[in-house]
């Protein structure tokens, strides 16, 4: 069923009917645990899906081969927490995506960027395959701070771009096994830099650059300050004014003319950086006041009731659902594994499965 020679690459494979003892360790096990995606089939009920896995320190890319796979974040799955950004790049033909009911059509060489706190699929065809790259959202915004305006849009009308994207992101799966951890960093910075210059290259922002391209400049670059600093319990608009050569009045202009205010800003990205603080395998042990604090709050009483405001569920009680689901997941994914022939190779598989399931959540 799958080969893994190398802790950062890892290929998984399920060609038959969607049911069986097979086809739920691959949906369970591989798909929802590491993927976090719920995987089915795209034509008359069978899989053909060849997926191969590589792992650049927090980013991921997947390459999926075949003719018939669906794969979804449901409703279901969005109780993670993770709200990564996802740029999905179509290779062949014509390629399905939707998001939040949202239809996307891709044509070769087409992109679009995607997150996972939304219901959306994407579909592999006999006429129609891509590329998934995922990002840790935190980390893309800092490259491109406007990222968030270029969702669920097609993209890519400057070929050059997705060429260098696509022939990188090849390169990065080739030679990722060959890399050590400063290499695998650095590797993934230059990706996500590439794809920021896509996201902040639209025709639309272009026009927008042409209007008022120095101001939303200096916002994007406030903006940049405050994620390099949401654990700063101390960080003021003036600071982040001052760091930018603006007056405190400027600063807050600024922040109105994008529909927020520099507070509302700073504290749904320390809302979200705790959430997934929280739900990240290594938060399980740690307190929830420890995690409030690393997010930047200084008072806790606040920090429970913005959190239950946002996200309608306490912080203590977000964390304790996901340990229990995690567990269910594991003995589920352990069960259907031991079901499997031995000659498909799943006991080796499950030990690397569990290192790249801990790299990438």
């Amino acid at each position: 069923m799958s080969e893994t020679q190398v802790t950062n690459r890892f290929s998984i494979f399920h060609h038959g009917l969607a049911k069986g003892p097979a086809y739920e360790a691959w949906r369970e096990g591989i798909c929802r645990g590491f993927c976090r995606l719920d995987v089915g089939p795209t034509d008359d009920n069978r899989i053909d899906c060849h997926n191969e896995f590589t792992l650049l320190h927090t980013v991921a890319i997947a390459t999926p081969r075949g003719g018939s796979a669906r794969f979804a974040r449901t409703r279901a799955l969005l109780h993670d927490g993770c709200d990564d950004l996802v740029l999905i790049f179509a290779t062949r033909g014509t390629v399905q995506v939707t998001q939040a009911g949202k239809a996307i059509e891709l044509q070769r060489g087409q992109m679009c960027l995607t997150e996972m706190n939304i219901v959306g699929t994407a579909d592999l065809t006999r006429s129609g395959s891509f590329t998934t790259t995922r990002f840790p959202r935190r980390l893309l915004l800092q490259i491109a701070p406007s990222a968030e305006t270029q969702l669920a849009r097609v993209l890519g009308r400057e070929p050059a771009l997705g060429a260098m994207i696509e022939r990188y992101s090849a390169l990065c799966t080739e030679l990722a096994g060959d890399l050590d951890l400063p290499g695998q960093q650095a590797a993934a910075h230059h990706l996500a830099d590439l794809v920021g210059l896509v996201l902040g290259s639209s025709a639309e922002s272009k026009e927008l650059a042409a209007r008022d391209g120095v101001a939303k400049a200096r916002l994007d670059l406030m903006k940049a300050d405050v994620l390099k600093n949401l654990d700063n319990g101390k960080l003021t608009i003036e600071a982040v004014a001052r760091a930018n050569a603006l007056s405190t009045r400027q600063a807050q202009r600024l922040f109105a003319s994008a529909g927020t205010t520099f507070s509302e800003f700073v504290l749904d990205q320390r809302l979200l950086l705790a959430r997934r603080l929280l739900l990240h395998e290594e938060g399980a042990g740690r307190k929830v006041s420890d995690i409030a604090y690393t997010a930047g709050f200084n008072d806790l009483s606040y920090f429970h009731r913005s959190f239950r405001r946002k996200f309608g569920v306490a912080p203590a009680e977000m964390q304790m659902e996901l340990g229990r689901k995690h567990l269910n997941t594991c003995c589920r994914g352990a069960r259907s594994a031991h079901q499997l022939h031995p000659n498909e190779g799943t006991a080796h598989a499950s030990v690397d499965l569990r290192t790249m399931r801990r790299a990438i959540s």
